[in-house]
């Protein structure tokens, strides 16, 4: 049988190659927090690839939003609002018409988290100079392959490197470590992703953001992943050494949740 029939979303450059962007949101006591951050790196995000969101407002986003949190009675968790290239690949198809963004909103329960974060170095290297280094694309298979290969190496997260061995991010997270008392993250130069929780310590702690080579992590005394979906959360382990795990104030930067 050739020529198999497919729907017009089968067609669409979202559907076969990933084009679209989307960010995952905290939801505390039912509401998302630092939403404001999280809307302009989307419509940043979007138009670096292509995407034109003048259609939506930002309220009308932002009541979706809420609509779902309370259809789905959600008060502690996260939320997934994703834009997505509609339009049929010229390449596959004769597309017609304006081009078409698609909107969708996902939430999901915080699950409890592990209180012995281990942590390795991955052996896939993120690309400081790709059109992609910094955007929080739907094309986000890399990130879920590399940390794969933690899990089958008995880890639960890596640190990923550019091709300059610079510490970048860890695969689902941004990084921040103490050494010599003082608090350190990568710059955005490095292409790691500019998260909206990296955004909100920065705002609120003194840190240091640059370029590092990744032997800095082997002299840390303490490492800290942050993510929206995830929090701030502390390493335990570092590639078999045992770091301090004395809490520091950027443990207790967010609001507090019955998982946190």
């Amino acid at each position: 049988m050739t020529g198999s029939r497919t729907t017009d979303l089968h067609l669409s450059s979202a559907f076969l190659y990933g084009k679209g962007v989307f960010s995952t949101i905290a939801v505390f006591d039912g509401l998302p927090f630092l939403w404001e951050k999280h809307w302009r790196r989307l419509n940043s995000n979007a138009a670096a690839i292509g995407l034109d969101l003048s259609e939506f407002n930002e309220n009308y986003v932002f009541e979706r939003l809420r609509s779902e949190i309370r259809d789905s009675e959600l008060s502690d968790g996260k939320a997934r609002i994703s834009f997505f290239d509609r339009a049929p690949s010229p390449m596959w198809s004769n597309p017609n018409g304006a081009p078409t963004i698609g909107l969708s909103i996902i939430t999901r329960r915080r699950q409890s988290r592990n209180a012995n974060l281990s942590l390795t170095v991955s052996p896939f290297p993120i690309n400081s100079r790709s059109p992609l280094a910094g955007i929080k694309s739907c094309n986000y298979l890399e990130n879920l392959l590399a940390i794969d290969d933690a899990h089958r190496r008995r880890f639960d997260e890596a640190v990923r490197v550019n091709e300059r061995g610079e510490i970048t991010s860890a695969c689902l997270a941004n990084i921040f470590w103490m050494c010599g008392g003082c608090l350190y993250t990568p710059a955005l130069s490095t292409g790691c992703l500019p998260g909206t929780t990296r955004e909100f310590i920065l705002e609120n702690l003194e840190c240091m953001a640059g370029e590092f080579d990744i032997d800095e992590l082997r002299v840390a005394e303490s490492i800290f992943l942050a993510s929206a979906g995830r929090g701030v959360v502390q390493v335990s382990e570092f590639e078999g050494r045992k770091l301090d795990t004395t809490t520091h104030q950027i443990m207790n930067l967010l609001p507090k949740s019955e998982f946190l």
